[in-house]
Order: C-alpha cells, then structure tokens, then sequence
C-alpha cells in the first residue's frame, strides 16, 4: 500500500505547525531557487504532483496558467488545498503520484515539490511524466537532497558536549527503503543517488536544463542564520528539464 502519513491526525498536526505550512511558499527556504526554474507559465496547463496545500497551483494561476490539476494522495491534504483555493481554473484530485492516469501531451508543465522521494520507483514516474508533458514541456521538481536520505537517521554527528561535528554519509549507492524520523514519526522514504536522478531523467527522454544543491544565500542567511546548516550539507536537491520533442 502506498504510503499516506498525511492523514494520521497527529502527523497533520505536527505538519500543519511548520513555518511552510503557515506561510506558503515565502517559508519554504528552496522556493526563490524552484521559482527561477519555472518557465513562463502564461496560458500553461499545469500539473502539481504531491499538490499538498496547493501553494504551487495558486501561484502558476496568479502567473497566468490556463488550467492547474493538483494531485495528493492525502484527503487532508487536499480538504486544505480547497478551502484555501477560490479558482474554478484549479481542480484537486485524490491519486497517488503512480497511479496518475491524464492524456498524452496534456500538461506544458509538470512540478513537484518534495514530493517524489516517497515513491519507489522514480524511473516509471519520469516515464509518465514525460507521457504527460507536450513537446518541449517543462519538467520542474524538488526532493531531498541523496546525501540527505543516505542514511535513515537523517542527523548529524554529535560529540558529548552535542555539538554537530559532521554530516554522516552510508550506504550510498545503496538505494531504496529508508524509514527516517520526520516530525517524531515514522515516514518511509526512498533513496536514490545524483547519479540516478540525472541519468533517469535523460533515459526517460528529458533534456536537463538546470540543477540546484540549494547553496544558502546571503539574504536566506541574514532571514535565518539556521541556513549555515545548508552550507555544510545540502539539504535539497532541485531539478528542471525540458522534454525533448
């Protein structure tokens, strides 16, 4: 069964406290990057996967999008995402990311923001979407960067005195199943390396067009000094490729 930690009450709860969850995409440290990534999305038709509280779909219709599909897999989710949203050019559906069925060369943009490193299987994912996308589409993404997921813990390393001494790198280029902490529960998430996420993409018929480690800026530094963490490692990895027509 696919995974739907969303709608456990006490995960929402945790979920629906965060800066980005209160805020929008402001609050959201990697979005300024994502949002260069974007093309012009002046009469797109656009598709958000992993919608969320559907930030992503507001802001491509306040930027002159023609249409907006936002799909979740988590009723809560999306309850969100409707009170929040008042545009009939928006519509909200409850599918898994997998299990996605829209008509070939619907979309001229597919997005999603820290959404695909809960599926397992990204090669299929990039097949449909790639599927989905109109020649010369735009394919524009973010996850959890793999030096981020390598190990489920997901922590520094402590010395006695609790200071962070380092980011710990293992198991690597083993990928799959890792069961991280997030918000105090359990979540299941799955690795992959740079590696496979580049090479996937350009097998899936992609051409890469940009990438990101998400190197803080000064001006995210001086908004938040816990952003000299990022200089250390990175946190998010974030990605736009044009489908090749």
């Amino acid at each position: 069964m696919k995974q739907n930690k969303y709608d456990d009450p006490s995960f929402f709860e945790q979920y629906s406290q965060m800066s980005r969850s209160k805020h929008g995409l402001d609050a959201a440290g990697e979005w300024s990057i994502l949002k260069a990534m974007l093309p012009n999305l002046q009469d797109a038709d656009v598709l958000d996967l992993g919608c969320g509280y559907g930030w992503h779909c507001r802001y491509a219709r306040e930027h002159g999008a023609k249409s907006v599909i936002g799909i979740d897999i988590s009723d809560r989710m999306l309850d969100k995402a409707k009170e929040m949203t008042k545009d009939s050019a928006i519509r909200y559906e409850r599918v898994a990311i997998e299990d996605a069925t829209f008509d070939a060369g619907q979309f001229d943009v597919v997005l999603s923001s820290l959404a695909l490193h809960y599926i397992e299987d990204f090669s299929s994912a990039a097949q449909k979407i790639n599927e989905f996308l109109a020649p010369n589409g735009h394919f524009v993404f973010s996850v959890e960067h793999p030096m981020f997921t390598s190990l489920p813990a997901q922590d520094w390393h402590y010395n006695t005195e609790g200071e962070k001494l380092h980011w710990p790198i293992d198991r690597y280029h083993e990928e799959g199943l890792r069961e991280a902490n997030f918000l105090g529960h359990e979540v299941e998430k799955y690795h992959r390396t740079l590696s496979t996420y580049v090479n996937t993409l350009i097998a899936s018929g992609f051409e890469i067009t940009n990438m990101s480690e998400l190197k803080p800026t000064e001006q995210m530094l001086q908004d938040n000094p816990a952003y000299y963490e990022e200089i250390r490692r990175p946190m998010f990895l974030l990605m736009s490729a044009v489908k090749k027509s």
